[in-house]
């Protein structure tokens, strides 16, 4: 009491103790982009759609299938090569069109491109891999010997471009006996697929 009426008297109120000052922590402000009005990105350039097709730069062209294969009109079925390594692998496409021989029976109210001849298609460009047209001293042929495991996943139509691919998984040179995996798409995708068996014979 005495304390409280000296301070009372004297007209000062006691103080109080400081709070202690609050840690602040400081990020650094942010990069701000400065954007100038003639600076506007540049729209991207529109590319033509006949220019976005398969145009692919030809190993082997129509004619020099032909001079490899002994398909004709209307069984030849590569109509350019893209891709190619004697005895390892190849890739090429069919072009499938409504003028296509088979499409009238197969099927009139709805054209599908029969699978025998897409899997007939795999085999001529099998055939292809293992002949080489600059081969002078080359002789025989490859012929069809057999199918395994092939499905089927999507029809291919008129319009539509069979990307084929044929790889060597299986080489006997003695009995000529060849085996490969094939696979067929249409854009990116898996249309067919089929192991092959090809054999030496002659022409």
């Amino acid at each position: 009491m005495a304390i409280a009426s000296r301070s009372m008297q004297s007209g000062r109120v006691p103080s109080r103790p400081a709070p202690a000052p609050r840690s602040v922590t400081i990020r650094p402000a942010r990069k701000m982009a400065i954007v100038r009005a003639d600076a506007a990105p540049e729209a991207p350039k529109a590319v033509a759609t006949e220019k976005t097709g398969p145009n692919f730069k030809a190993l082997r062209d129509i004619n020099q299938i032909m001079q490899t294969l002994p398909h004709r009109y209307p069984f030849l079925l590569v109509d350019r090569v893209v891709e190619w390594e004697k005895e390892k692998y190849a890739v090429g496409y069919k072009c499938v069109t409504i003028n296509d021989n088979f499409f009238p029976g197969h099927f009139p109210e709805r054209p599908i491109m029969p699978g025998v001849l897409q899997v007939e298609a795999m085999a001529q460009l099998a055939g292809l891999v293992m002949l080489d047209p600059e081969d002078t001293a080359a002789k025989g042929l490859f012929f069809f010997g057999g199918i395994e495991g092939c499905r089927f996943r999507k029809p291919v139509v008129p319009g539509d471009v069979l990307m084929m691919r044929a790889e060597v998984t299986k080489y006997n040179k003695r009995f000529g006996i060849v085996k490969v995996a094939a696979t067929g798409y249409v854009g990116e995708d898996l249309v067919v697929e089929a192991e092959l068996t090809l054999a030496m014979g002659k022409p």
